[in-house]
């Protein structure tokens, strides 16, 4: 039983259910009705939908295993009471399971290119592998690069249904249906996470200052000081809740009245609150609460998803 619990914890299994939530609710709350209203087929949906799923949440476990077992330095100093790699699994374990979950993801993502019209998601799922991979190895310690990547693949749970979708997003006698929709709404989507991801992975640079100074790593707020890191977060909040603000807008001619009313109880406040916050965290558990808000805006801003079922 301990043994199962740590592998939960090493795989970071609550991500791994947000990742499948957020696949979920876009194919069946938007993909889904907007395609079958303008009678297009999906190329992704029962059996092969599962699949898309269960690669990307196996091969984002895949990334959380590989980060730890070269983390392991830092992590004995940044939170010594939740490390796994080595204390109750093994280096070669750890290994072990990340190659086993990288194949199986590519290998889906191979089967899906075959029996679909989907094409080059295994050439996808190899190329989020690899950027994991360097991510662990390398890019974590490079000021911003490995910032950008991770809040990149946390967009790219959403752009990937629109990936396996592209066939049918570019026949000419669907085109303008459609396609203008889904890609609109995808980016929105995909903007959104990457931002608020952005904005999260600083966060917990600045959590974790002591561990990272000490091992060499070159993340924002090592390089630039926290002062300067906080105006770089406050500029992206802007940024997300100038955005946020302007979608109401265009929403409420619509009348999507409920849509705006939870956007700005449960997305927009608490993100103004954020920022409010922000400023005045000066330690290690200020940051850890602010990450843990952040990542709770970021279900909250999925779960708004619904409202396409409702409305469109």
């Amino acid at each position: 039983m301990k043994l199962t619990q740590a592998f939960l914890r090493l795989v970071r299994w609550p991500n791994l259910v947000f990742i499948a939530i957020t696949q979920i609710l876009f194919v069946y709350c938007i993909v889904h009705p907007v395609m079958f209203s303008a009678g297009a087929t999906p190329n992704i949906h029962g059996v092969y939908f599962i699949l898309l799923m269960i690669s990307s949440v196996i091969i984002a476990a895949a990334g959380y295993i590989i980060n730890d077992y070269f983390d392991i330095n830092i992590d004995l100093i940044n939170k010594p009471d939740k490390l796994v790699v080595d204390k109750i699994i093994s280096r070669r374990w750890v290994i072990f399971w990340h190659l086993v979950l990288s194949v199986a993801g590519i290998i889906m993502g191979l089967y899906i290119d075959w029996k679909t019209n989907v094409r080059f998601l295994s050439l996808a799922n190899l190329a989020c592998v690899a950027l994991l991979f360097f991510y662990s190895i390398s890019l974590k310690k490079k000021l911003l690069s490995g910032n950008v990547v991770i809040s990149a693949l946390t967009a790219w749970v959403i752009l990937v249904v629109g990936w396996c979708e592209t066939s049918n997003l570019l026949q000419p006698n669907l085109i303008g249906s459609f396609t203008e929709k889904i890609t609109r709404i995808s980016f929105f989507y995909a903007g959104f996470a990457f931002i608020i991801s952005l904005v999260r992975e600083v966060v917990k640079d600045m959590e974790d200052m002591e561990g990272d100074r000490r091992y060499g790593c070159n993340t924002m707020p090592i390089a630039w000081g926290i002062n300067a890191t906080k105006v770089f977060l406050a500029v992206w909040l802007i940024v997300l809740i100038s955005a946020l603000l302007i979608v109401q807008f265009y929403v409420l001619v619509f009348h999507w009245w409920w849509s705006a009313i939870y956007c700005i109880i449960l997305i927009i406040i608490p993100l103004l609150y954020i920022f409010k916050k922000l400023f005045s965290a000066k330690n290690s558990d200020d940051y850890h609460r602010l990450s843990s808000l952040i990542k709770l805006v970021m279900f909250t801003g999925i779960l708004s998803m619904i409202f396409f079922r409702l409305y469109l």
